[in-house]
């Protein structure tokens, strides 16, 4: 079994890597890089039988639609539900793609490579590590992972019953020389978040990513602690109903706490496709929250929100200083608007005198420790660092490691 690593031995997101055997070229994530200036891949050149992805995050899926139409993608049922939401809300046309889907533990074959998937706890839901076999090989691919989340028992699973006789592992890197000191998992999100309602004279604006399903929990966990209600926007909504469908603790618009702001640009592209959304703009009116009835008592609301909307926030100034939680990666806050809309704002309210800025947020990537544990359980023969910028640490911590470059062909033999 050969080994091309075609984007990721040093870069965080874009993951491509090659896995080919004699008889089928399997391509492991197909991502859209994070960096402007990362490497371009010729997709048309790799030809692969088939292509899995770990997660549905744009940077280990976003190229599948370069792909050739009958090139099969194999991913869980719920990712797939996501990217398709995503997809419906920016109004592009759904992947072409010739989708299959799998489950936790459950092995499949992809020409002559068996595939085992492993649900990892990540801040994307149904996200993947797999065992590859093939050859009389075993390769692990540890996708994005971390054991920090509500569901950290996936990690202790894992440990409980991990792989054996793993000839070469591919894990990521992401947090090497970041640290979680201050937010060590979502608890302490929560917790935090929890602090800013209890004292709260204006609303609440919480600032995450609509499908970082843990950060919403936790928001609603904190809202009713302290008798606040959760305010959504139309996609956040149809996310959480996804994922409802799969766990009986996500909040919802079944659940009282919970409103949706229904904006208009949004409202028209679930109006305009009611064969894929059903009743669901219906139940968005009987949960709808208008712009008074926020207004009227705004320090009822925690209002989730992405950073795009800082024109909302704006709004809010006249009854006081607004409550801002600020829960994803700060790095963010130094990409312009161009790059990420709306960072400009988010950033300059750190110093408003109308904005209590408030950082919390805990990494969806493992520390250091849960990488040192991880190999610790699973004990490679190779260890092969992937989405990182410092693959030459990876040395300082295991043995056993081969750092690759991009493009170059390691073989199993």
């Amino acid at each position: 079994m050969q080994l091309i690593i075609h984007r990721g031995t040093r870069e965080i997101g874009g993951t491509v890597i090659e896995l080919k055997t004699a008889k089928t070229k399997l391509l492991l994530d197909f991502g859209q890089p994070l960096n402007k200036n990362s490497k371009h891949i010729d997709v048309a050149a790799l030809k692969p039988d088939a292509v899995l992805i770990s997660h549905p995050h744009q940077d280990h899926f976003g190229l599948i639609d370069q792909l050739d139409s009958s090139v099969p993608v194999y991913l869980g049922e719920l990712g797939k539900n996501l990217i398709f939401a995503a997809r419906k809300f920016l109004n592009i046309e759904l992947p072409q793609n010739n989708l299959y889907h799998f489950k936790k533990r459950q092995s499949f074959s992809i020409g002559d490579l068996n595939v085992t998937p492993y649900l990892v706890d990540h801040s994307a839901v149904d996200s993947y590590a797999f065992l590859i076999e093939a050859e009389g090989k075993r390769i692990f691919y540890s996708g994005d992972f971390r054991a920090s989340g509500n569901k950290s028992f996936l990690f202790d699973n894992l440990l409980h019953d991990p792989p054996q006789n793993i000839d070469l592992m591919l894990m990521e890197g992401t947090m090497m020389r970041r640290n979680s000191d201050r937010f060590p998992d979502e608890s302490s999100v929560r917790h935090q978040i929890e602090a800013i309602l209890k004292n709260q004279q204006n609303i609440a604006f919480l600032i995450a990513s609509s499908q970082n399903i843990d950060r919403l929990v936790s928001a609603m966990h904190a809202c009713q602690h302290y008798d606040k209600i959760l305010v959504l926007d139309i996609y956040t909504a149809w996310v959480l109903e996804q994922v409802s469908r799969i766990s009986e603790k996500i909040p919802t618009l079944n659940c009282d706490r919970v409103k949706v702001y229904a904006e208009y640009r949004l409202d028209e592209r679930v109006k305009n496709d009611p064969a894929f959304f059903g009743d669901f703009r219906k139940r968005i009116y009987r949960q709808r929250v208008t712009k008074n009835e926020l207004e009227s008592d705004p320090a009822r609301y925690l209002y989730f929100s992405k950073m795009s909307r800082y024109r909302i926030m704006e709004q809010y100034k006249k009854f006081g200083p607004i409550n801002l939680i600020y829960s994803q990666w700060l790095g963010y806050l130094n990409l312009n608007n161009e790059v990420y809309p709306g960072a400009e704002q988010i950033a300059a309210y750190q110093n408003d005198p109308l904005v209590n800025f408030t950082y919390a947020h805990t990494s969806g990537h493992a520390t250091l420790d849960t990488l040192i544990k991880l190999v610790e359980f699973l004990l490679p023969a190779n260890l092969v660092p992937i989405h990182t910028e410092h693959p030459g640490d990876y040395a300082k911590h295991f043995r056993l490691v081969r750092v690759l470059k991009d493009g170059e062909a390691f073989s199993l033999s």
